[in-house]
């Protein structure tokens, strides 16, 4: 087992997906920030997230995130919310829920939003995949919220680690502690928090296809996830996850979509730099926009939720412009054509548990 890089930080803030359950003996729920995607309940396409840097929608492609540091999620969750932010992506975490759920409820005393306006979003770490330990690692996030339920409530790695309040443990040679969880159990565990009333929908991220089919082929199966959150950028663009989750109702929701930040401890700093890139930055000076609104709009019109990262409020302010502009479909198979299957975020330091998501084709 490889060491733990240290960590990249924690704050994030994603405001921007509202969804709507529908009825079904397989409920495809639903789940994130700030669009309306195909037949599955509403998620807003643009995501402001409140995490460790990340923001996601589910219904909508093309939503972003916000990501912020802890010291300022307060602030800029709130502004995200009055620039017209709706689905907010955290999780434990990036331990800033707390401040988020101070700010939902600050934006909800003074009128601006109704809690039926905001489609919060938290997520299940690793130490927590047993079944025993699901709703109450979800009734501690509600507690820090100060929320009486989550919009949507995922699991955010599919690699148990030793359960306990250390987020990640290590043994005295510094190497990750492993457990051994059978996710479907943690899957039939989600469902109870759903029927509870503590999650409206529920979900997965950083899944591959297998790992996705144990849970479609479970048997018994109450509720089928309603999306699958994973890296995602015109470098490593997923066409076949997609295809797959699109087949089975199963919304993408990107992170990552601007490539990522150059954390040399969790990024490898001789990758490219996606905003760098000649394709997208002619494509951009062709629709007189960003780099960053056509890594956006990209996924978008892909059909995909996308989360973005920010923490400048000016940035914040300007993605909300990805509705503005329509890519044709000359761009689109250009921006196709970058894909190269560079994963920033490959997480090697957990690469030999026999949970590690990456070790497959998608």
């Amino acid at each position: 087992m490889a060491k733990l890089p240290p960590s990249p930080g924690t704050a994030g803030e994603s405001a921007a997906l509202k969804a709507t359950e529908e009825g079904g003996d397989v409920d495809p729920q639903v789940a994130l920030p700030t669009f309306l995607l195909s037949s599955l309940p509403v998620f807003p396409w643009l995501v402001s997230s409140f995490t460790g840097g990340r923001d996601q929608d589910c219904n909508a492609p093309g939503r972003r995130r916000v990501q912020v540091p802890k010291s300022e999620a307060l602030e800029v969750t709130k502004f995200a919310i009055d620039v017209g932010f709706r689905h907010i992506d955290c999780a434990h975490l990036y331990q800033n829920e707390e401040q988020v759920g101070q700010a939902i409820r600050s934006k909800i005393a003074d009128g601006t939003v109704k809690r039926e306006d905001i489609f919060y979003t938290s997520k299940l770490w690793s130490t927590f995949l047993r079944p025993e330990f699901v709703q109450p690692a979800l009734e501690k996030s509600l507690k820090n919220l100060q929320l009486d339920y989550v919009d949507l409530y995922i699991i955010h790695f599919p690699a148990a680690l030793k359960p306990g309040e250390e987020l990640f443990p290590k043994d005295e040679n510094g190497k990750m502690i492993f457990d051994t969880v059978d996710l479907c159990r943690t899957w039939e565990a989600l469902e109870k928090c759903k029927d509870a009333g503590l999650a409206k929908s529920i979900g997965v991220s950083n899944f591959n296809r297998k790992q996705l089919e144990k849970i479609l082929n479970k048997p018994g199966l109450k509720y089928k996830p309603v999306c699958n959150q994973v890296e995602c950028h015109p470098y490593l663009n997923q066409s076949k996850l997609l295809d797959f989750c699109k087949s089975n109702d199963i919304v993408l929701v990107a992170y990552g979509a601007l490539g990522s930040q150059r954390l040399k401890d969790w990024v490898n700093p001789s990758y490219p730099v996606l905003l760098e890139d000649p394709v997208l930055c002619a494509i951009a000076k062709k629709h007189k926009q960003t780099p960053a609104l056509i890594a956006l709009r990209y996924q978008m019109q892909r059909g995909v939720v996308v989360l973005a990262k920010s923490y400048n409020k000016k940035r914040i302010k300007e993605n909300m412009q990805v509705l503005d502009f329509e890519l044709t479909p000359e761009d689109m198979k250009a921006i196709d054509g970058l894909n190269s299957n560079v994963r920033y975020y490959d997480l090697l330091f957990i690469s030999d548990h026999p949970d590690y998501p990456y070790s497959e084709e998608y």
